[in-house]
Order: structure tokens, then sequence, then C-alpha cells
């Protein structure tokens, strides 16, 4: 399981012109899902971000979690998170996981991320999607588990 965190000001999902989610300070999440991902490689990574100290305290240092920040998370499911582009110009995503698994993977992610209190939101699984991300920092964190 992979993400590609950012510390964010404000984020959201468009799909079809409508807001679908949309978040104030806190994370996004760019999530990817491979073929050897399950329930327990979710939950950790969930922990892992859940406690990672990426939000800067009253000295200006990264020192705080998104839970002592009161943020929210936005959760974006992106399978080309697993591009191969070792061979040739036009990417493999055989490592990433069908929709069949992805998909709840990144439910389960989403509900063990929201058992730690932090309010989630989440794109449209397999809808083209406009992201609109305001980075914060820029801090861009990757993650995989």
């Amino acid at each position: 399981m992979r993400a590609l965190l950012q510390r964010v000001r404000e984020a959201s999902v468009e799909v079809d012109k409508q807001v679908v989610a949309q978040i104030g300070p806190g994370l996004a999440i760019l999530l990817g899902v491979g073929l050897e991902d399950n329930e327990e490689k979710a939950a950790a990574l969930a922990r892992k971000i859940a406690y990672l100290r990426v939000f800067e305290d009253e000295e200006g240092k990264m020192n705080l979690s998104i839970q002592e920040v009161g943020g929210e998370v936005l959760v974006v499911s992106q399978f080309t998170l697993y591009a191969d582009t070792r061979k040739g110009n036009r990417p493999s995503f055989t490592q990433a996981a069908p929709p069949e698994v992805a998909r709840p993977l990144v439910e389960v992610f989403a509900r063990y991320l929201g058992s730690y209190g932090i309010p989630v939101q989440q794109g449209v699984f397999g809808a083209h999607m406009l992201v609109h991300i305001l980075n914060d920092g820029p801090v861009t964190i990757w993650l995989e588990q």
C-alpha cells in the first residue's frame, strides 16, 4: 500500500462539476493499493499516518500529529502510484490491485483512519476526479506499507 501524503490548507474533489468531498487544514492522501496489500497493511498505514508528526508546533518544528491539530483527511484512491516506467514510455500498472480488491481496502483504510477520531472524506473510487490541493509548506511525504 502506497500513500502520497500532503499537508494542506484545504483540499477538495470534484466529479462531474460537483464537489463531492472537501476539507480544511489537514492531509490529502493519494492512496494506491497493490497486489500484495491486505487489511493488516491498511490498518498499519492508517496508524502510521494518525501519529505522523508533520504539523508545526509553536516553535515551527514539525512535532504535532493530525490528531493534535484537529485536522481533517481527504483520501483519494490512485492506482497510478503503482506505475512502472522502467521499460518503454507507457507506464505499466500490473502491480496495482484490481478494482474489486482495491475498493474495499480503500474503504477499510479510511475507516481505520477515522477510528482515531480524525474526520475523513473520500473521493469517488474509479471516477474521473478533479483534485484540488493547496499544499501547505510544501510538505509532501511518501509512505509505503
